[in-house]
């Protein structure tokens, strides 16, 4: 057996393994991950390398490879432990080492630092007066500056400042420092993103319920217990408060925290709100901050210097050495998934993470994802509940606008009459509303306007999918799991109304028509074109939070665990672009997106209300939110789920093959599906292969292989046999296969 092993993580190839062989004596104790000592270089110095691969090919002849030394069987470096996740996610997501390295190890070359030059006098104080008296006299004016300022800052500045303050040039500073004066020392300053959390904080007092959730984990931590923990509380109960004493309990036992969150419009208030109780031991993480700043952050980490990070998925990775807990606020929500390879799930990698390391897990949510429901209530997950809003604030009232009536009633507009009464109320009394549009992607529906008939797969129970021909007409339905495909009707096959059509908004047409029928309103607009750039998210909110706006209208964004005390009324546009996404998971989605939405409304004094505009409204996504009862959700979802035994009832995966040319990704796809069935049998059930959804994407056709099975074996076999089909591809650059395990979106 031979070893596939990276050498001294400092330097930027770290691609680039040596193989070595493995001694027999310890073929069972070296795996993927792991720490060795190898003789390496011509003098055949010892050095420590990782463990990347276990094989059983030989890379060199056998007479010219070298034999590991030793096993590093100490505590392990950060580094390597994250390898050893790396490693994991390589082997249950089907991607290669390196990209999984990638994943965990994102900061891979050194970013130069920072470093503040600071002037401090080198004599006692009574004789630099005298230097300066000197100056004075003899009209030495830049040099009389300098020391003039230093006494002004107490014998100590940076040179920046004396450039800016003082005007003093460097030829000042270094002719001052030869004479012997000053002395000029450079410290290393991190670039620091978080933001200024000086301001006191005032630790509030938890209600019974949410006492009784933090007993519950601070007793189990400090009796060794290590799991992972459900907190399922509805919108408004507090989670951010338990999450607080959480954290405290694990930082008194010197642990460090992960807390993620799903969006990076939520950084700014999360950070703020834990620096006011934990103060600089916190930092940030995102994909907008510059490398440098990412950077320092991870330096920060390594050396100790923070103890909680705040952030999207990739703070998953913080390269922390004694981590103890990981936060996932939110933890249903989509963003959590990577949608490029390798397509890990941040809460199943955030468990394993923690199970390396000795560390908990909290999943956080008002609307659990319906596999953590499930491992809950089986016992799998410790479940912790707050069933009620805290300072007995109500739930916000939910009014269900049936958009088939107002139709019928000669309303064409896209506000209901009940919404336009609504939001009149708020403008007059000064209160906030919140506009959003629970779409996703590129998916639309086609729906009966006169009945609410949507049109479904006679397969899959899933929705179909418009499909527009090249002069921009919609022709054909299409299901995006098997396959299946019908020509667009003309009328609607229920009712016969001519009023069939693809439904599709979007936020620019409603802030259009919103303008138009409210004039004097003040409209904000928060989607992908307004929060560009760094800070693009909060030049938005800040404004609206501040009460500088009357209506936000947004994408899903903006219903997501944000805070604003004068919104008393939320609605959601069209509640069915959701619900008929083309996706088995679509009454889930609707159902997350609009029990979170109607937690936005009357948070504080002011009661809430809530106005869901919907085709359908007997659907049970819609019913539970109407009436605030989550547990008839559930029971509905998961009697479905069982029926057509999908996640969490079985394993699902995807196989998407992408090439240039359309025959080459339909005869892959089809020889994957006879390969797949041929090895595992009835072990799997495949639908499809069939093009995708989106069946072409940057000049790349695309077709998807979906696979379900009870089997965890058959699940990895299949794995292998998409790695394999991929690794023989001639030509990676117009032709892929990529393998998606536990898909949460339909391709």
């Amino acid at each position: 057996m031979f070893a596939d092993i990276i050498v001294d993580l400092s330097v930027e190839a770290l691609d680039r393994t040596f193989q070595y062989i493995i001694p027999k004596q310890w073929e069972g104790e070296v795996f993927a991950g792991c720490c060795v000592k190898i003789p390496f270089g011509r003098g055949n110095r010892l050095i420590r390398g990782y463990v990347m691969n276990i094989t059983d090919q030989a890379a060199w002849p056998i007479e010219r490879m070298k034999e590991i030394s030793e096993i590093e069987k100490k505590e392990l470096p950060v580094e390597s432990k994250l390898i050893q996740l790396a490693a994991w996610i390589r082997q249950r997501y089907g991607t290669t080492m390196n990209e999984a390295l990638k994943t965990v190890l994102p900061i891979r070359r050194q970013i130069k630092s920072v470093e503040e030059h600071w002037l401090n006098f080198a004599l006692p104080e009574d004789e630099m007066k005298k230097e300066l008296n000197r100056c004075l006299l003899k009209h030495y004016k830049a040099k009389a500056r300098l020391l003039q300022g230093m006494f002004a800052e107490g014998g100590q500045m940076t040179s920046k400042l004396a450039a800016k303050k003082y005007k003093i040039t460097k030829p000042v500073i270094d002719s001052m420092a030869k004479a012997g004066w000053i002395t000029v020392t450079n410290q290393k300053k991190y670039r620091n993103p978080v933001f200024d959390g000086k301001a006191s904080f005032e630790k509030k007092m938890l209600n019974e319920e949410q006492q009784t959730a933090v007993d519950a984990f601070t007793g189990d931590y400090r009796q060794g217990r290590r799991t992972t923990y459900l907190l399922y509380g509805v919108t408004g109960s507090g989670k951010t408060e338990v999450y607080m004493e959480m954290i405290q309990a694990v930082l008194q036992e010197n642990k460090q925290v992960i807390m993620l969150i799903p969006e990076i419009a939520l950084t700014y208030q999360t950070v703020v709100r834990f620096q006011k109780r934990f103060g600089d031991r916190v930092t940030v993480l995102n994909s907008r901050m510059s490398e440098g700043e990412k950077y320092d952050q991870y330096e920060r980490a390594k050396q100790g210097e923070v103890d909680i990070v705040v952030g999207p998925r990739s703070a998953l990775f913080i390269p922390f050495s004694n981590l103890g807990l990981i936060l996932i606020d939110e933890e249903h929500e989509m963003s959590y998934k990577s949608e490029k390879p390798p397509k890990y799930h941040a809460r199943d990698v955030a468990i394993e993470r923690a199970r390396q390391s000795g560390a908990s897990v909290v999943l956080g949510s008002a609307t659990p994802s319906v596999e953590s429901y499930e491992k809950a209530k089986t016992g799998e997950y410790t479940l912790l509940t707050l069933p009620h809003r805290v300072n007995h604030v109500s739930m916000p009232k939910v009014y269900v606008a049936d958009l088939r009536k107002e139709l019928e009633e000669g309303n064409r507009s896209i506000f209901s009459r009940v919404l336009q009464e609504k939001i009149e109320e708020r403008l007059k009394r000064g209160e906030q509303t919140i506009l959003f549009l629970n779409r996703r992607g590129y998916a639309g529906f086609v729906s009966c306007r006169s009945c609410g008939f949507v049109l479904k797969c006679s397969h899959c129970e899933v929705s179909m999918t418009a499909h527009k021909n090249h002069v921009g007409d919609v022709d054909t339905l299409v299901c995006h799991y098997c396959g299946h495909a019908i020509a667009m009707p003309k009328t609607c096959p229920s009712c016969g109304s001519p009023y069939i059509a693809a439904f599709g908004l979007g936020t620019q047409k409603v802030e259009e028509m919103l303008n138009k029928r409210f004039p004097t309103a003040r409209v904000l607009r928060m989607d992908g074109d307004t929060t560009t750039g760094k800070h693009g998210h909060e030049s938005v909110l800040t404004p609206f939070r501040n009460g500088e706006a009357d209506i936000l209208i947004g994408t899903q964004m903006i219903v997501k665990g944000h805070d604003f005390p004068n919104v008393t009324l939320v609605a959601a546009l069209a509640a069915d672009m959701s619900l008929y996404a083309g996706d088995y998971r679509s009454s889930e989605r609707t159902f997350e997106l609009l029990m979170q939405a109607s937690g936005r409304a009357g948070r504080a004094e002011k009661a809430g209300e809530v106005v869901i505009q919907t085709y359908n409204p007997e659907e049970y996504s819609i019913q539970a939110v109407a009436g605030q009862d989550a547990e008839y959700f559930y029971e509905n979802e998961l009697a479905f789920r069982r029926l057509m035994k999908y996640p969490p009832y079985s394993q699902m995966a995807a196989i998407l093959i992408l090439s240039e040319e359309e025959n080459e990704a339909k005869t892959l796809s089809e020889k994957l599906a006879e390969n797949i069935h041929s090895v595992c049998g009835d072990a799997v059930t495949l639908i499809g292969p069939s093009k995708a959804g989106l069946s072409r994407a940057k000049d790349r056709y695309r077709y998807v292989l979906y696979v379900k099975s009870m089997d965890e074996e058959a699940m990895a076999c299949v794995r292998e046999i998409a790695e394999e089909a991929n690794r023989r591809v001639v030509n990676q650059k117009t032709c892929s296969v990529q393998y998606d395990r536990d898909p949460v979106n339909g391709y």
